[in-house]
């Protein structure tokens, strides 16, 4: 008894517990409920037209005329639902009322029948049963996702039916009110097996439509940080920058590159980088979540950002600084106390980018250009950075199309040991005259040969001409030349330069190299090959520009050096700047615990020599000593001031 009345219950219930569930049945509904009136339709005016001849004219037009009303109304309104896409709240209200009017219409229509059953012959009469039957079948499948309501038409049309046409006690009647039952019951167990299919059906579709979406989100969910990945960043700059075009609005993106990761990589190993990357994740996350700011991860050690709806430019790059500033507080790691910079490329629309794949290689412009002058700020991108586009892009274009062995040449700087009062060896300097440009400065050649892929062409000819002219000088002067990170990135550049030593007949072991860390940055364990093919030939190796980058302490531990070379920037008014004074000592210091020479680069007057010489510094270049000179003009500087020590007199 309890099996069958919780069985009732569940076949009069419209479940409300599955909201995608009442969407797909409302939607389903609304293709299927204007047949259903059709057919209610057509049969009460069939079914009316054969009874005219016979019964009132309020039974076979007034009534049809009041049925046909309400259906075409209700047509009507399911026709204009059917591209609606419903709340599941109103999807549950429309199949409620639509159970409630079933049982309405059904009573209506069966009343009707019998009401027009005592006219006409036994034929007209057959015509009522067959209307009865056929029509609630169409009827029950036009309403199978409300299985209630199709249930409620059955028992009140069905029901009715078969006891009215079983009492009349016709043999014939009979037999239909049974066959209608047996038929009855068969229409509802196919009802009901439908109906479960069609809630498979949706559970399935459900269960993909979650593992789409969960896929969906972890496509677009960077896994270590849990922040928004790259794809999500450029989805959502794309959304964001259609957002700004249409409503006038400006829009910003910063671009974040970390300074100083890769030597926590190093020194810690890669699991406590991750957990680096995930403390910044979190700290930006903290101070910086908002809902006009998405935050995201690019990848690496670079994260990026967009700001929408911004108001002037100085709030973008005062929220960069804020970052910049929050990335230099200490990281408090297991492994020790981690202190990184952060710094950040920033470029507005609508100003100087058209579209949002240009704004977002701006914002990374102005992040190179920013760690090129001075990292751990953020850079806006301007007007200038256009100009420097361009003129870059006219060179790197010049470059290529260049006789490189004939435009390119060669100039030496001295090196000096000041305790010997005496030039020790020439730094090989670049220099470019174009037929289309002219004089261009190796700052800015140099910097675009390397980004465009190009200075290894720049390299074999500039590396011929320095030992060439290095090969007329005395046997005791050495040669220093620059090697770019891309001469040490395969073992085929590598045997290219040692080559072009090997047969220019000069001694290698009076050659020192010079590298800047960032040949180790990409691939170290090929820059560290390198290396040691070139020291095995007998040159010599300087790391170039110490102290300005993050690696160089793991350079001096890991690589074969000879020599290690203090940049200039901490030279400048050493005599005003006791911080710059404390490196340069630490720096000394540490050379001559390791048994390296140091050279101090950038002296360019007699008060910062003088605390040079104060620290210890035995090897300096500048402009104090001398400019860069031509090939022709270094026996005159030799004879002048190498061997009578008047070179150094005026600095003692």
């Amino acid at each position: 008894m309890k099996t069958s009345l919780k069985l009732l219950s569940e076949l009069v219930k419209i479940p409300d517990h599955n909201p995608d569930l009442l969407i797909a049945k409302y939607r389903a509904f609304c293709r299927q409920m204007p047949i259903m009136y059709f057919i209610l339709i057509s049969s009460t005016w069939a079914l009316a037209a054969t009874h005219m001849p016979v019964a009132p004219a309020w039974l076979t037009l007034a009534i049809p005329t009041v049925f046909t009303v309400i259906s075409a109304a209700r047509v009507v309104f399911w026709w204009k639902s059917r591209k609606e896409i419903p709340t599941a709240a109103y999807a549950l209200t429309a199949l409620k009322r639509t159970q409630r009017l079933s049982i309405g219409i059904a009573s209506a229509f069966t009343l009707w029948s019998f009401l027009l059953y005592p006219y006409g012959d036994a034929y007209q009469q057959s015509h009522i049963a067959f209307y009865m039957a056929i029509t609630v079948i169409s009827c029950i499948f036009c309403l199978m996702h409300v299985r209630s309501a199709a249930f409620f038409v059955a028992v009140i049309v069905n029901g009715t039916f078969i006891v009215f046409f079983t009492a009349t006690g016709h043999a014939t009647f009979i037999a239909i009110a049974i066959n209608i039952l047996l038929v009855s019951f068969g229409m509802l167990a196919v009802l009901v097996v439908n109906y479960r299919n069609f809630e498979r059906m949706i559970s399935a579709q459900q269960q993909t439509q979650a593992l789409s979406n969960e896929n969906l989100r972890l496509a677009n969910i960077d896994s270590l940080t849990g922040l928004p990945n790259r794809r999500a960043f450029f989805n959502h700059l794309g959304e964001a920058f259609q957002t700004a075009t249409d409503n006038s609005a400006r829009l910003a993106i910063g671009v974040i590159d970390l300074d100083g990761f890769k030597p926590v990589n190093d020194l810690y190993g890669h699991s406590s980088g991750d957990r680096l990357l995930v403390e910044v994740s979190n700290r930006l996350r903290r101070e910086f979540s908002s809902d006009d700011l998405f935050l995201s991860r690019l990848g690496g050690d670079e994260f990026a950002f967009v700001i929408s709806d911004i108001a002037i430019d100085r709030d973008v790059v005062g929220e960069g600084n804020r970052m910049c500033a929050l990335l230099r507080s200490p990281f408090h790691l297991p492994e020790a106390t981690i202190m990184i910079s952060g710094s950040i490329g920033i470029a507005v629309f609508p100003d100087l980018a058209s579209t949002s794949e240009e704004l977002f290689d701006r914002a990374d412009y102005a992040l190179y250009h920013g760690k090129r002058q001075k990292r751990g700020n953020s850079t806006l991108f301007t007007a200038r950075h256009v100009a420097e586009i361009h003129r870059d892009a006219r060179i790197e274009q010049t470059l290529k199309q260049a006789n490189l062995a004939e435009e390119l040449s060669v100039v030496f700087q001295p090196i000096v040991d000041v305790l010997r009062q005496q030039t020790t060896g020439f730094e090989a300097l670049a220099r470019w005259n174009s037929k289309v440009l002219g004089t261009v400065s190796p700052a800015q050649f140099i910097p675009i040969a390397e980004r465009a892929g190009i200075i290894g062409s720049l390299t074999r000819p500039l590396l011929k001409k320095a030992l060439r002219a290095a090969s007329k000088w005395p046997g005791d002067l050495r040669l220093s030349f620059n090697l770019s990170a891309q001469d040490l990135n395969s073992p085929e550049a590598v045997t290219g330069i040692i080559a072009i030593i090997e047969t220019s007949g000069f001694d290698a072991a009076r050659l020192d190299l010079e590298i800047t860390e960032t040949a180790f940055i990409h691939d170290t364990s090929q820059a560290r090959r390198s290396v040691e093919m070139l020291r095995q030939i007998g040159c010599g190796i300087s790391l170039d520009d110490f102290g300005t980058g993050y690696s160089s302490l793991t350079s001096l531990h890991s690589l074969p050096l000879t020599k290690i070379k203090i940049d200039h920037s901490f030279v400048h008014d050493i005599q005003d700047n006791p911080a710059s004074e404390k490196i340069v000592r630490s720096v000394l210091t540490l050379s001559r615990e390791m048994g390296l020479d140091a050279i101090v680069e950038g002296v360019e007057c007699a008060e910062e020599m003088a605390v040079i010489r104060h620290l210890g510094a035995r090897f300096v270049q500048g402009y104090l000593f001398s400019k860069p000179l031509e090939e022709a003009a270094i026996p005159g500087f030799l004879a002048s001031g190498r061997d009578d020590g008047t070179l150094l007199t005026q600095t003692a």
